[in-house]
């Protein structure tokens, strides 16, 4: 199983994305179990706030190489979170590579680890970050982004949370985490949903202005020759002939 649920703790259930052999990777059947079980919750009355975590050392690789999700169903996961009339909250201590990013971006708040890590690393397999861009360019300290997007450099927690990637940075996320959850607990459910409406206008516009033109685009780097050569190279652990 990719992706379990749990029952709700005080009104916070925990999806955690559970194929540690696989990096826990977005794969076709992971977005879509994420999207199945984010429409349950978001229609809940029951439900106050949303964990999002992962087993083993890797939140999430990024798109799974062998099975990719289809571009427009990995935008429409991305835009059902930043719409999911419930607080979403990460809870991040492994590593977080290109797409993963995107979850992270899409979540109200996330809390990040002392094991985390970080890195844009589309460019070094020749595609490009178009799909996660568009929430987090909002959110993301315009400079990082132009060094971090451009580069794939690999990046920590500290970091992180300096360039407003993440809320926080913290030795023992934990007790963050539920630090943030406690608050939101307290929160009247109406005015929580419409306090996130005001927060994620600004995002949701530019899903609803660029999610075709990013997905066209998606796909024609996906489909290319270099990409074709770039993820080769990767799966094959050698050296990508762009690289000097």
């Amino acid at each position: 199983m990719s992706l379990s649920v749990s029952s709700p703790a005080r009104g916070v259930p925990t999806l955690t994305l559970d194929l540690p052999e696989r990096r826990n990777a977005l794969s076709a059947d992971l977005v879509g179990a994420l999207a199945e079980a984010l429409g349950a919750l978001g229609e809940d009355p029951g439900v106050r706030a949303v964990l999002l975590t992962h087993t083993g050392t890797t939140f999430c690789a990024g798109a799974d190489l062998k099975d990719p999700p289809d571009p427009a169903a990995f935008v429409a996961l991305l835009r059902q979170l930043v719409a999911l009339p419930k607080p979403v909250i990460a809870r991040v201590d492994g590593h977080v590579r290109a797409g993963g990013l995107g979850l992270l971006g899409a979540c109200d708040m996330a809390v990040a680890g002392p094991a985390s890590s970080f890195a844009f690393t589309e460019v070094r397999i020749g595609v490009a970050p178009a799909v996660i861009s568009m929430p987090l360019l909002p959110r993301l300290d315009p400079g990082a982004a132009s060094r971090y997007f451009l580069t794939g450099e690999r990046f920590d927690g500290a970091e992180a949370a300096r360039i407003g990637l993440v809320t926080a940075y913290a030795a023992e996320p934990d007790g963050t985490v539920q630090a943030l959850l406690d608050g939101v607990r307290e929160g009247a459910p109406v005015a929580l949903a419409e306090t996130k409406k005001l927060l994620t206008a600004r995002v949701l516009d530019a899903f609803d202005d660029h999610s075709d033109a990013v997905i066209a685009l998606a796909a024609r780097l996906f489909g290319s020759a270099e990409a074709r050569e770039g993820m080769a190279a990767f799966l094959e652990r050698r050296e990508r002939p762009w690289a000097l």
